[in-house]
């Protein structure tokens, strides 16, 4: 019987690919939109909804319960449902939810009468016809969910 040396049976080891094991699992997150709950209820009445500061006078495209300027409470506004194209980049890879949307693009939106950007994503254009001041429209989701997805923009149909 041929007995094998440790050295030989150490460099076996070491010298292994790395091992990857197939693993799924799946986790139910309770979670609370707390003092931004009003924007999402407002996704499923087709309503955008910002911060706006009584005090300063600004109005704020993504929800911020106080105004960064003089630290003051915001209210709630309504803010237009179209704008035009900030910036924008076209995402190859993405998480979960967007696998089946890969490539897909990421607006930055700016609205009249608003001092911030909104993000989204922007369907129903190519990569390539996308443009900064392109002219878009927000869309939102028939079968809502209470997610940052139930809206997205288009481009603003042409008259």
């Amino acid at each position: 019987m041929k007995r094998r040396s440790r050295k030989s049976s150490e460099t076996v080891l070491y010298g292994l690919d790395p091992l990857i094991i197939r693993d799924p699992y799946e986790i139910v997150y309770r979670h609370s939109y707390a003092q931004d709950s009003p924007f999402f209820a407002g996704l499923t009445k087709g309503k955008l909804l910002g911060s706006h500061c009584p005090k300063c006078r600004v109005t704020y495209a993504t929800p911020r319960s106080h105004c960064y300027r003089c630290g003051g409470a915001t209210k709630w506004r309504a803010i237009p449902k179209q704008g035009t194209i900030h910036t924008y980049t076209t995402c190859y890879y993405g998480g979960e939810a967007f696998l089946d949307e890969t490539p897909f693009i990421l607006v930055l939106v700016a609205f009249e009468g608003v001092e911030t950007l909104f993000l989204s994503r922007l369907i129903g254009a190519r990569p390539e016809e996308v443009r900064i001041g392109m002219e878009v429209a927000a869309r939102f989701s028939s079968t809502p969910s209470f997610r940052v997805t139930d809206v997205w923009f288009e481009p603003k149909a042409r008259p």
